[in-house]
């Protein structure tokens, strides 16, 4: 294993405990995987900000992990937005009775995402749909999960028209999103995210 890839499994076993996630070594090993394939792709399509192995661990992979807390068992799960695959990604690797609907409008990104589902054996229990999610019609899921969706705040009102009755939004953003859906009169928990004052996981249920 290379030293970043190991500072990156140091980093996941030192600070889950204070995410309240639970790591396989087979989880960490495949999260390892993960972050490689991210890193050999992402100056090509920016896919993430570059930052240390120690913080990809922490910021975006840890932080995604604690949408699973919510996620019910054999749950299906739209990701809209995917990007890099967060937070969904991680979420199918730790969490083997997930399925999920990938979307994400730029056609590279969607590439890279069907390869890292390729090479992770993610494939049987997840999809890719290289599309604008206002531009589809939302399938039956249980929660919809969104990171980095470009314009989040002013496309909100449109992703909860969007995402099915009853299904349970899990929105990760910061004191905007959180007026934003107060705006909207939408009741929600905000659930701080460790190592951070700015950054929630919101969890909105959508009315029937």
């Amino acid at each position: 294993m290379t030293t970043t890839a190991a500072e990156f499994g140091h980093a996941l076993e030192t600070h889950a405990p204070r995410y309240d996630v639970k790591l396989s070594p087979a989880s960490v090993a495949r999260l390892t995987s993960y972050f490689q394939l991210v890193g050999a792709w992402n100056a090509r399509l920016h896919l993430v900000a570059p930052c240390a192995p120690a913080e990809f661990a922490t910021r975006h992979v840890l932080e995604s992990l604690v949408a699973l807390r919510f996620c019910s068992t054999g749950a299906n799960v739209i990701d809209v937005g995917s990007g890099a695959g967060l937070p969904i990604i991680p979420c199918l690797i730790v969490r083997t009775d997930l399925r999920a609907t990938l979307v994400e409008a730029a056609t590279k990104k969607a590439v890279f995402l069907r390869e890292a589902l390729s090479r992770l054996e993610l494939r049987e229990r997840a999809q890719v749909i290289a599309q604008r999610f206002e531009q589809t019609t939302a399938s039956a899921a249980d929660f919809i999960t969104c990171r980095a969706l470009e314009r989040f705040t002013e496309m909100l009102p449109a992703l909860i028209a969007w995402s099915p009755p009853a299904s349970t939004l899990l929105l990760f953003g910061g004191p905007g999103l959180r007026e934003k859906i107060e705006e909207l009169k939408l009741a929600y928990d905000a659930v701080a995210l460790p190592e951070s004052e700015r950054r929630f996981l919101f969890v909105v249920k959508r009315a029937l």
